[in-house]
């Protein structure tokens, strides 16, 4: 399939904790299934993604800044490293063919926030954009409301109570459509 999957997600979590075990166990259902993955390169869920999926020798893609102070995570097999935060959001929406949203913070809703408005706004081809967490739940559901006021599509970000639940979605959206990858404008 070699389609990549950006994973979002909070960087707080170790190893151990409810969150990174289902990062990781997302991670190692998204490499059986045949999916490389993009995140933001450093620690937390996007460690426990690029850990699973590296142990299941798919590609472990890692988007960092370079002026953070950080080191990326080990697992990953490829860091691209941008300018800004940004860039940083900018590429790994470019990398994905698909997007998760998993627990996390405010960079986390600037991320799925991002994602959803170039697809909202017809700036990137419609990917499948899946949710984990009933946090995600009242948030879209609260957005949807919004959207549907407005007009607009209200089916473009979709929740889900299970990661299988996810992997499957992905597997089917990407099996039954052609999706280019691109992001027009500036």
């Amino acid at each position: 399939m070699n389609k990549t999957i950006t994973v979002f997600g909070s960087a707080k979590p170790t190893e151990g904790e409810e969150q990174y075990k289902t990062a990781y166990l997302l991670g190692r259902l998204l490499a059986e299934n045949g999916f490389n993955v993009c995140t933001g390169g450093f620690n937390g869920i996007m460690e426990a993604v690029s850990k699973s999926v590296r142990e299941s020798n798919k590609e472990a893609i890692g988007v960092t800044v370079k002026d953070w102070g950080k080191s990326p995570n080990k697992y990953l097999t490829k860091e691209i490293k941008c300018d800004t935060l940004f860039d940083r959001i900018k590429k790994l929406i470019e990398m994905g063919d698909g997007f998760i949203i998993l627990q996390g913070g405010t960079g986390t809703l600037l991320e799925l926030a991002s994602v959803w408005e170039l697809s909202n706004k017809g700036m990137m081809d419609h990917k499948p954009i899946a949710c984990y967490s009933s946090m995600w739940q009242g948030i879209v559901s609260i957005m949807n409301l919004q959207m549907e006021k407005e007009g607009r599509d209200t089916g473009l970000v979709k929740v889900f109570e299970s990661i299988g639940e996810i992997v499957e979605y992905l597997t089917f959206s990407l099996q039954s459509a052609t999706v280019s990858g691109s992001i027009t404008g500036n």
